[in-house]
């Protein structure tokens, strides 16, 4: 049995004006960590608020180790963890008093699944004492987590985590993710960083509602199905313009300090034409070199092959 499922899932806001979650359909194994990825706005808290049964769909259905979210969503609830986007504990209370009232709320105690919490909980032990308004974003997070494993749920929903928090507590949360995947807990995590795809097991490309991709991120990023360049010149702006007025140039986008280039099919030219392209174009401090494709460069273009298939499908 699939630990969570859906079946042509679809939400509209608006008055049917808005889709946020466009006919997606996604299987997910117990004890996976899976990753929902995509921009704000993509439908990704939408599903999410789907899955733990905070909001009906309009079509389409979803289960959680078996049970019918809308039907069965008192038993949900008891089996699953939920970290919205916003810290939304008690602020007023203190960190041991949110952690003892979610405890009670699901009928257990601190005590009673001390061992899977403790190793964040040990973080924050520390300022037990402190209102959770007053904790840093880290910690606030770290409490949010312990709050959601207090009642060893059978699935963890984490909707966008590790926004708006330093890189080392993101480092250090996805490092607890690990840990607790190997308690056999099913994890589904979204997030807007790109570079956090590869710490997940498989993901989902998710843009405009719907689904692009699922895979792992290895195999989404071995079926880039053109060559790519990494290139850079004096003026990176003007570069720019320039490569994307070139009959020979499929996709130009900046990525720091470099621009990731893709040549249209007919041009075998490689890095060398490339560069000769470039240099007929008047610039100068040119660098061209081949480069492996990233999670990010793979959902750009597959957003945009979706996009120029549903303005075909539209014209």
């Amino acid at each position: 049995m699939k630990s969570v499922t859906l079946q042509n899932i679809t939400k509209v806001y608006d008055k049917g004006k808005a889709p946020a979650v466009d006919n997606v359909s996604l299987e997910i194994d117990r004890g996976e960590l899976f990753g929902l990825i995509g921009p704000d706005g993509a439908g990704k808290t939408s599903v999410f608020r789907i899955l733990t049964t905070v909001l009906l769909a309009d079509k389409g259905t979803a289960t959680i180790n078996g049970l019918d979210v809308v039907k069965d969503y008192q038993a949900i609830r008891r089996r699953i963890g939920y970290m919205p986007g916003r810290f939304s504990l008690y602020q007023d209370l203190t960190v041991k008093e949110n952690l003892n009232f979610f405890a009670t709320l699901f009928g257990t105690t601190m005590e009673e699944n001390y061992a899977l919490v403790k190793d964040i909980y040990d973080q924050i032990k520390p300022f037990n004492n402190r209102r959770a308004g007053k904790l840093s974003g880290g910690m606030k997070q770290k409490l949010a987590l312990c709050c959601a494993l207090i009642h060893k749920p059978e699935v963890l929903f984490l909707d966008e985590p590790t926004t708006g928090v330093d890189a080392v507590s993101r480092r250090e949360f996805w490092e607890m993710l690990k840990r607790l995947k190997q308690q056999g807990i099913t994890i589904l995590v979204s997030t807007p960083y790109m570079d956090e795809a590869v710490l997940c097991e498989r993901i989902a490309l998710m843009q405009n509602g719907r689904i692009m991709s699922v895979n792992t991120p290895q195999h989404i990023v071995a079926a880039y199905p053109v060559p790519l360049y990494a290139v850079k010149a004096g003026n990176i702006y003007t570069l720019l313009n320039d490569l994307r007025k070139s009959e020979q140039v499929e996709s130009s986008f900046a990525f720091g300090e470099y621009l990731h280039v893709t040549l249209k099919n007919n041009n075998t030219t490689g890095a060398t034409g490339l560069k000769n392209l470039i240099a007929a174009q008047g610039h100068t401090d040119i660098e061209v070199k081949t480069m492996a494709p990233t999670i990010e460069d793979s959902f750009i273009r597959l957003m945009n092959e979706n996009n120029d298939q549903r303005s075909i499908v539209q014209a």
